[in-house]
């Protein structure tokens, strides 16, 4: 069984919503940041919270303060970060037994890296990137790239092959020069949203077993 609470955090620019989905049997919490284009309750985010519950993982999903007002520009840089800074201490405080990592869907990873790299929170023990946007779609570069090297705790990428955010022979040097703390999955034909080709004969819910099985192998040495 899994405890489900819709919640009201208090963010860089005042209350937003969070849903904390809590297993019995959790080991490990998630403070899961959406993406650019979708809110916490988008199918991917609620489906990767379900996913992860089954297998003993916590999640806490929040809106950044643009999304909760229903604008469809993000907020600052400033703004982000201070919001995943807030959830990620709302998290700890409902879950304060249970290690703790960060990140999300692209934008929600990106920012929760910066947080990281600058000032990281005590609590928090790792990364994951589901779709970490290196670049503009199909404008290959690596200016965001340049703070994952000073991140001092685990990180855990996953990326699919067909990722127009993400040129793979640009990411996997980067990820090889993190070393040992930096782990790449690579979900073969997945686009930014992980959606593959019906041609390939893969399903939806196969995509979803292998990332969150990912995560759940990864997180083994941070969980309790």
């Amino acid at each position: 069984m899994k405890e489900t609470q819709s919640l009201v955090m208090v963010g860089a620019r005042g209350p937003v919503s969070a849903v904390l989905v809590l297993p019995e049997d959790a080991k490990l919490l998630f403070v899961f940041g959406h993406g650019a284009g979708a809110g916490m309750r988008h199918p991917f985010m609620e489906r990767v919270a379900s996913e992860l519950a089954q297998r003993s993982i916590a999640t806490f999903r929040y809106q950044f303060p643009y999304m909760e007002a229903g604008r469809r520009s993000p907020d600052s840089p400033k703004v982000l970060e201070e919001t995943v800074r807030a959830a990620i201490s709302a998290g700890h405080e409902k879950a304060a037994d249970l290690p703790l990592i960060a990140g999300g869907k692209s934008m929600g990873g990106r920012i929760s890296s910066h947080i990281a790299a600058d000032e990281p929170p005590s609590e928090l023990s790792g990364l994951v990137f589901l779709g970490y946007p290196l670049h503009a779609p199909k404008k290959p570069d690596t200016k965001r790239a340049g703070h994952l090297g000073q991140i001092r705790i685990p990180m855990l990428f996953l990326q699919g092959t067909r990722d127009d955010l993400a040129d793979l022979t640009l990411l996997k040097p980067i990820v090889e020069q993190l070393g040992s703390k930096a782990t790449m999955h690579v979900v073969d034909g997945g686009n930014h949203s992980f959606k593959v080709l019906k041609r390939t004969g893969r399903t939806e819910d196969d995509v979803m077993v292998e990332i969150t099985d990912t995560i759940v192998g990864w997180s083994q040495d941070l969980a309790r």
